[in-house]
């Protein structure tokens, strides 16, 4: 008769528990911090931008500043972006009108109130943001490349160091010179926009220009939208560049990311400026 030998149970040791405890704890780790981490760099950039703006705005209201530089920055943002403008916004407002036309067509067959309607989406929305976001490409680029450049070559520390401040001297000019052009080149995307339009719907559906030409449409508060918008952009566009340029780091490549992360920052507080007031227009202003 062979004796069967009795296994005991073993029970799991802390060293067994161990890597699985901290698998587990790993993985809430990485969790949490790979949700955390971003919302920790929205709100420091977010802090930065307001940081920057309120700076800016005590430079302005004490008085510092250097309106040659203005006169300057006026130039590289308005004159230089015209043609860039003008030629973006006509071929919008074609395709605008082309597409509004053909289903007009479709559906109705009026196009007696299409130049109405399409001017007032014009100033709601098109004419300011549209702008926006193309000087946001172009300037918001080159303002945050020459500030990054300027950090990396450390002429900002001896700005500093001369107790020059930065900003007063980098950032203050570009915010009025943007915040002016950008009115302006809002009012002259408004009239090639609308010129072009015209001209689409007079070649493309046969609409009189004396139809086309329609302002019963618009009201006011379209106006104080579309004002209201192009402030605000061309407000926000210089300090948002500017702040992105000013924490470049790490030499040339530094300098590439300043330039790609101001495009990403100015379009998306385009686009969420666009939102907030449209809901506030919304709101406070009759539709």
């Amino acid at each position: 008769m062979s004796a069967v030998a009795s296994s005991e149970p073993t029970t799991p040791t802390d060293a067994d528990e161990e890597p699985s405890t901290g698998g587990a704890r790993a993985l809430v780790e990485g969790l949490l911090f790979g949700v955390g981490d971003p919302i920790v760099y929205i709100g420091q950039t977010l802090r930065g931008f307001a940081d920057v703006f309120r700076r800016t705005l005590i430079f302005i209201l004490q008085g510092k500043i250097r309106w040659g530089e203005v006169v300057q920055q006026c130039h590289e943002i308005g004159n230089r972006s015209v043609i860039f403008i003008m030629f973006t916004l006509g071929f919008l407002g074609m395709i605008l009108v082309f597409q509004a036309g053909f289903q007009a067509q479709r559906i109705t067959g009026d196009l007696r109130p299409l130049g109405g309607l399409f001017l007032q989406v014009l100033l709601r929305e098109f004419a300011p943001t549209i702008t926006a976001l193309m000087i946001a490409t172009r300037v918001g680029t080159g303002i945050a490349a020459e500030i990054g450049s300027m950090v990396v070559t450390e002429q900002v520390d001896a700005m500093r160091m001369n107790a020059a401040p930065p900003v007063q001297y980098l950032i203050v000019p570009r915010f009025i010179a943007g915040t002016a052009m950008m009115i302006a080149l809002v009012a002259i995307a408004i009239v090639v926009c609308f010129i072009a339009g015209m001209f689409t719907a007079l070649y493309g559906f046969n609409v009189n220009p004396r139809t086309f030409v329609n302002f019963s449409f618009v009201t006011y508060a379209d106006l104080m939208i579309c004002m209201s918008k192009a402030l605000a952009y061309g407000m926000a566009i210089p300090i948002v560049a500017g702040h992105t340029g000013l924490a470049t780091h790490g030499g040339s490549a530094g300098v590439g990311w300043a330039t790609t992360q101001s495009v990403v920052n100015c379009s998306l507080t385009v686009v969420v400026l666009d939102f907030l007031l449209s809901g506030l227009s919304y709101v406070f202003l009759s539709m």
